[in-house]
């Protein structure tokens, strides 16, 4: 996949920008803010989640998936187990992480749903683990993979043939 930091940061943009629409639309309507709040807020935290997720994606969560996925003991060139071993340690780094960021902006804009702040977080973390690891395995990670194959790749590879 991505070979160099340029195409990690074009991966990553792409798999965030992804995710965090269908996350970010997932809490409003478990939290009951899709019809409540306008467009333009609406639009405004899933920017500001983007931010977020892009920022723990390229410097916290990404590095430390690669680092424990490759040093579990499995046949590292069978990209499958690569590819759902980094997968699996990065929805669980981005939920453990998004979650507690979507409790703190919850409860900064109108409380929190429930009395305990660990409750409504735990409850919030495992909801978005639920939608999260099969929306990645299923759907965005071969989404995503395929478009940065024909778009960013592919951009090499005709780039280097014309020449």
């Amino acid at each position: 996949m991505p070979t160099t930091k340029k195409e990690g940061i074009y991966f990553g943009v792409m798999m965030c920008t992804g995710m965090v629409i269908v996350m970010g639309f997932y809490n409003m309507i478990l939290t009951g803010m899709l019809g409540e709040i306008s467009i333009i807020e609406g639009l405004g935290q899933l920017l500001s989640a983007f931010i977020v997720a892009l920022l723990l994606d390229l410097f916290l969560v990404g590095p430390f998936a690669k680092k424990i996925a490759l040093s579990l003991p499995f046949d590292k060139s069978k990209k499958v187990y690569m590819i759902l071993s980094i997968s699996f340690f990065m929805v669980l780094g981005m939920v453990i992480f998004m979650s507690l960021y979507g409790v703190i902006a919850a409860y900064l804009t109108n409380g929190l749903p429930t009395d305990s702040f660990l409750q409504s977080y735990l409850s919030t973390a495992a909801k978005n683990f639920a939608l999260a690891f099969p929306l990645q395995l299923i759907v965005m990670g071969p989404l995503v993979r395929f478009l940065f194959m024909k778009f960013v790749k592919g951009e090499k590879r005709n780039i280097v043939e014309s020449v």
